[in-house]
């Protein structure tokens, strides 16, 4: 009887199929990718395992041909994928879907052949021909596959759909108002960043492939298949290394790392805390870490939670390390360049040095020996589109299959963690003075309740410490917390606000970019309009942005060319974020104005005074994490002052300045904090004292049994959850009760373990009343609760 293999298919409908091994078709292995046939075409998929016995009533079809001539998947990361999939309760093959790079997914493919084999195969040969070739001319085939003289190849065809389409310029752009394809083109890009032309075509319709080769004429998209380009954040300036790494080990270094090389060298797996505050020297730790990690044989990821830290981390890691073997991973690289990195990784041999964001994670990494987790508190470690995934969670399993170490570092950490270090789960490693001998800032809350005008963002005693910082020459960081210019357009003949259509949602006025945008769906309004409720044209903005803050500081200030702003409008392209670091570090500017994007990491020892604008912002949102989150924002950002030789200082602006809150973040006391808030999370059952589930609902807007099928639903959720001991709480109308044409409903789940969610989840997803209208989310642990 020949060989049996269980594949599965990286592309809907994600099945796992059993095939016959034919003669001719090498001694296969799990992990390996092939082509197999299904129905009367072909698919992509990996190789499971061998299965003992086929399907009764079932006739087996041969593998066609092998994609991989040497293992890239190895049994440890077939195991993560496995873990991933029983955690998200999802196929297999959608996570290989999610997490293998697209052009090593997918049957569009193409053979070449480095030697004609005296004519008798074409040097191109794509897939089709190897279906309806004979097993003799297979064998023969599979003689010169062997030999390595037959390479895997994206179709041309396909590779010339998948060039890359970016924005070659901030908007406003010089396009006609009336040229609506071009702007929808345009504000596609600006709202989600690069795409394929692949892509495009699917999203806007056949002809946006031509229209993207127009603008490029006109210079204002780049058109580029992206394999050899350059990185911006690989090759840029360093605008954000620290300096730590440089200097001899501190005591505090010297006792923490004496605690890591024992986790790091013990057999089994191992998770430490590195809490240290803002300016300690974590990054020296994680690189003695990683040096100690190459030593011994094995490979180190480094994560960081958004790429301008990433960068940082690369070239610390690049300088320190410049003869070992190095990848450089993030979201903003093209599909080309990250592919080339799996490849280059799960063929490796020696250990390496992975950098990246949270994908990162996924890499075939070889010999893997530790992961770390640098920021770990920030929730953009959490995926939630897609495929929702933690990644904290995806660490723990790797090291933890491997024997390796796990290190989560930051200056605030995750509750759940630093309860997880108090209660002796995982040991605490404690930083608590700066490296080189800076001291922590000093902190003062100014109340702002008077602060009337709309025209003057800052108390008189923000501005005049802002201009005293810009006469000495040191620098100044603004935070608000909120991009755009004004979060409102009020219309003052009829009194509404303009809204988007689908989420019913104010839209946010870009003055720069004159248009108004929806944050959450993308919808998008040219301005000046006219008001869809009444047809005026009188607009009052209200509240305001950091783009507002940054236009009315310029007004305030002595040089206002020298304000800078970094949010996600103004770096939505990586050269422009990557040139705003390197200009505040090499200080050519004395203000940056911008988001919680400041607060990330970033060192900048000329920075002497930090202004939080609007603190409150966040604060009472309805989220159980509110104020945990609003802590962290408030430590991070002030812990961007006073990291060089001169002292700094940090003023936060707020409306409610006699909260017992604001005493913690003067203070910079996390274990206070920690202390009040954990007891509030036991008093009300929060995690960590509970696993907590979302369930989301939603319909569509206009389907007049919605109310009443959720309902039941509810109805039927109370009854199922009552016997597997879990709270069910809800559905209630989500914070956003209208997203994207859809009604949404939020069901809270509280369970003392996953597997009772999970059963819920899966009893209440078979019995969905209506399946085709109502749709049901399972985020598990959720960071999002809007």
């Amino acid at each position: 009887m020949r060989a049996l293999w269980r594949a599965v298919l990286t592309s809907p409908p994600y099945a796992a199929l059993t095939y016959a091994r034919s003669a001719w078709f090498p001694e296969p292995w799990p992990g390996q990718r092939v082509l197999a046939p299904v129905g009367r075409g072909l698919r992509a998929a990996v190789l499971e395992g061998p299965e003992e016995n086929a399907p009764k009533g079932v006739t087996l079809k041969d593998l066609l041909w092998p994609l991989d001539r040497e293992p890239l998947l190895d049994a440890a990361w077939m195991d993560m994928a496995r873990n991933l999939a029983a955690r998200q309760m999802v196929p297999l093959g959608r996570i290989l879907e999610t997490i293998l790079p697209r052009g090593l997914r997918t049957a569009q493919l193409t053979f070449a052949l480095a030697d004609r084999a005296g004519g008798r195969f074409p040097a191109g040969l794509p897939p089709r021909m190897l279906n309806s070739m004979d097993d003799a001319s297979r064998a023969a085939l599979m003689d010169i596959w062997l030999a390595g003289n037959m390479r895997v190849r994206v179709h041309p065809a396909k590779e010339a759909r998948e060039r890359q389409v970016s924005l070659a310029c901030d908007p406003p752009w010089p396009v006609r108002p009336n040229a609506k394809k071009r702007i929808e083109l345009l504000d596609l890009l600006l709202a989600e960043g690069p795409h394929s032309l692949e892509a495009l075509a699917r999203i806007l319709g056949p002809g946006a492939p031509a229209l993207a080769q127009t603008l490029a004429n006109a210079g204002l998209v780049r058109v580029s298949y992206a394999a050899e380009e350059d990185d911006p954040f690989e090759s840029g300036v360093g605008a954000c290394a620290t300096p730590a790494e440089e200097l001899a080990n501190t005591g505090e270094q010297e006792a923490a790392l004496a605690i890591l090389r024992t986790a790091l060298e013990s057999s089994g797996a191992e998770s430490v805390l590195v809490h240290g505050v803002t300016g300690s020297g974590k990054t020296h730790v994680y690189l003695e870490l990683a040096a100690h990690c190459l030593e011994s044989g094995r490979s180190a990821i480094l994560l960081a939670p958004e790429v301008a830290l990433a960068c940082a981390l690369w070239r610390a890691v690049s300088t320190r390390f410049p003869e070992a073997e190095r990848i450089f991973y993030h979201g903003y690289q093209s599909p080309a360049r990250r592919e080339a990195s799996f490849l280059r990784l799960g063929h490796g041999k020696r250990p390496a040095l992975v950098v990246g964001t949270r994908s990162a994670l996924f890499l075939p990494v070889p010999k893997l020996g530790m992961v770390v987790l640098d920021e770990e508190h920030d929730e953009s470690f959490k995926q939630e589109d897609r495929l929702s995934y933690q990644a904290k969670e995806v660490a723990h399993f790797r090291v933890g299959s491997q024997g390796g170490l796990l290190v989560l570092g930051s200056a605030t950490p995750d509750l759940k963690t630093f309860h997880a270090a108090s209660s002796g789960r995982i040991p605490l490693v404690t930083m608590t003075h700066r490296a080189g001998g800076g001291t922590l800032p000093s902190v003062r809350v100014l109340d702002i309740t008077e602060l009337r005008d709309p025209e003057t963002p800052l108390a008189d005693a923000a501005l005049e410490r802002l201009r005293e910082t810009l006469a000495a020459g040191d620098q100044a960081m603004i935070l608000l917390n909120r991009r755009g210019y004004a979060p409102l357009m009020y219309c003052l003949d009829c009194g509404q606000t303009v809204r988007c259509p689908d989420c019913h949602v104010g839209l946010t006025w870009h003055k720069r970019s004159e248009r108004l945008v929806c944050h959450y769906c993308g919808h998008t309004l040219s301005w000046p309009l006219l008001c869809p409720g009444c047809g005026g044209g009188n607009f009052l903005p209200l509240g305001e942005g950091t783009e507002r803050l940054e236009e009315q500081l310029r007004k305030l200030v002595p040089e206002p060319e020298r304000i800078l702003r970094l949010d996600r409008d103004s770096a939505r392209r990586q050269e422009r974020l990557e040139d705003i670091l390197a200009r505040f570090s090499q200080g050519k500017a004395q203000v940056l104005v911008g988001t919680q994007m400041l607060a990330k990491g970033h060192h900048f020892p000329d920075v002497t005074l930090v202004v939080a604008v609007n603190a409150d912002l966040g604060l009472n949102l309805p989220d159980y994490r509110a104020s945990e989150r609003a802590f962290q924002l408030m430590v991070q950002v002030s812990g961007r002052a006073g990291r060089g030789e001169r002292p700094g200082e940090v003023l936060i602006q707020t409306r409610n300045p006699g909260l017992p809150f604001w005493k913690f973040v003067i203070e910079g006391d996390y274990q206070g904090f920690y202390e009040r808030e954990i007891a509030l999370r036991e008093k009300y059952r929060y995690p960590p004292f509970v696993k907590l589930a979302l369930l989301r609902l939603s319909f569509p807007v206009d389907w007049e049994e919605g109310g009443a099928t959720v309902a039941a639903f509810g109805k039927a959720l109370r009854e199922a959850a009552k016997p597997l001991s879990i709270m069910a709480l809800g559905p209630a109308p989500a914070p956003l009760a209208r997203l994207r044409g859809r009604k949404r409903y939020h069901c809270l789940l509280k369970a003392a373990d996953w597997p009772a969610i999970r059963n819920l989840f899966a009893r209440l997803h078979r019995d969905n009343p209506a399946p085709r209208h109502l749709r049901l989310d399972l985020d598990l642990d959720p960071v999002n609760m809007l």
